[in-house]
């Protein structure tokens, strides 16, 4: 590993490359996934969560270059989702706009762009379902996904900028149920939980994405390997943080040497052999455990772990940077396995998280140095 600076910096230059295409060939459009590494194509989409990506690897480049190019383009495609800030149809609104307008905001300081956050976070908030004590998926009043962790953070940040103690509360207990019904004992986790809306009873697990509704879907995996931490750094709830290492140490005893997992760890012969999008998810999720944990040796464990991911991410099995006529940057992604959407393609949040922990592998964020509630509340995903 080396020689993974320089592999990073040649990254970002393809990222560069790659992503101006993006928005000078096809522009104001939102790519999900591509078909056959093309990103503009009529397949589903299943539901609207991605559109804050885009602006995510804008704001990443100029923050990586200091272009003002980027800055100009981050910009623009954060404004053109703003009006998705009281968006109730879905369950995603931290994937939007902590992506986008919280690192805007951490640019500047800017009250008002501080403020659509705040909307987005209180927006979020109206998912919960008192009975049975969670944020609700985009399919159903009964429905719990396992992703709504990654999103769950805009929550906390909305109570804590507004002194709101219901809006953390629900935040709190969404986290708290979601370990309870969705985190098995070995660290695993199922993509949906189902409950009865008139009781709050839970029944059952289930999945989406997943081999089968009692397999670990690794997607899945990685976002409550990385939600929980978040959790954590805004709670400092020992629970969360146990979560999350629990989760980070089931990925890494299941994955194979270089880091990347398929689909699902428990299908007997799997479609594709490669899932990079989980793979980057969770490296960036691990570079985030490293700086919360208090123990030196899991600190090194993760960081180290992380490093692994990016130096096989940035091989050209994964690169797309010599595969020619390939519009984006990260292979061998997947979206749906189950509806046959992005299989085996480059899909937009893996995209954004790989260059996510790029970016903070190049900036040493992953050091020793236990990170500060303070620092926590402002900066858990950089």
């Amino acid at each position: 590993m080396s020689n993974l600076s320089s592999k990073i910096n040649h990254t970002f230059d393809f990222a560069g490359k790659q992503l101006r295409h993006l928005v000078e060939t096809y522009p104001d459009y939102f790519p999900m996934y591509t078909q056959n590494g093309k990103w503009k194509h009529g397949g589903e989409a299943w539901t609207n969560w991605c559109e804050g990506f885009l602006g995510g690897q804008l704001w990443l480049l100029h923050e990586h270059t200091g272009d003002a190019y980027w800055r100009e383009k981050a910009g623009h495609y954060s404004r053109l989702i703003e009006h998705r800030k009281t968006d109730r149809a879905v369950h995603d609104l931290g994937f939007l706009f902590w992506s986008t307008y919280k690192r805007w905001y951490d640019l500047t300081g800017d009250p008002a762009i501080n403020q659509v956050v705040i909307d987005a976070g209180r927006t979020m908030g109206l998912r919960f379902k008192e009975k049975g004590q969670y944020l609700r998926s985009f399919v159903a009043d009964e429905s719990l996904f396992i992703d709504i962790m990654m999103n769950v953070g805009i929550i906390f940040y909305a109570a804590r900028q507004t002194n709101d103690a219901d809006l953390l509360r629900k935040a709190t207990q969404h986290c708290l149920t979601t370990r309870k019904y969705l985190v098995r004992g070995d660290g695993s986790t199922s993509h949906e939980g189902i409950f009865n809306t008139e009781t709050g009873e839970f029944l059952r697990q289930s999945t989406h994405q997943g081999w089968r509704d009692d397999s670990s879907w690794a997607r899945g995996l990685s976002w409550a390997l990385y939600g929980f931490g978040t959790a954590y750094s805004f709670t400092r709830d020992a629970r969360f943080l146990q979560t999350a290492e629990a989760c980070a140490n089931f990925y890494i005893e299941r994955t194979p040497a270089p880091g990347v997992p398929p689909n699902d760890w428990d299908e007997a012969q799997p479609q594709q052999s490669y899932e990079s999008s989980a793979a980057a998810i969770a490296a960036s999720g691990m570079w985030n455990l490293a700086r919360l944990t208090g123990d030196p040796a899991r600190a090194r464990l993760y960081r180290d772990y992380a490093l692994r991911i990016l130096d096989t991410l940035t091989e050209p099995e994964f690169l797309a940077i010599e595969t020619p006529g390939w519009e984006g940057i990260l292979k061998h992604g997947c979206y749906h396995q189950r509806k046959g959407l992005g299989v085996d393609e480059s899909v937009m949040w893996g995209e954004y998280f790989f260059l996510e922990a790029l970016s903070k592998a190049s900036t040493n964020e992953g050091t020793n140095k236990r990170i500060s509630p303070a620092e926590a509340s402002h900066s858990f995903i950089r």
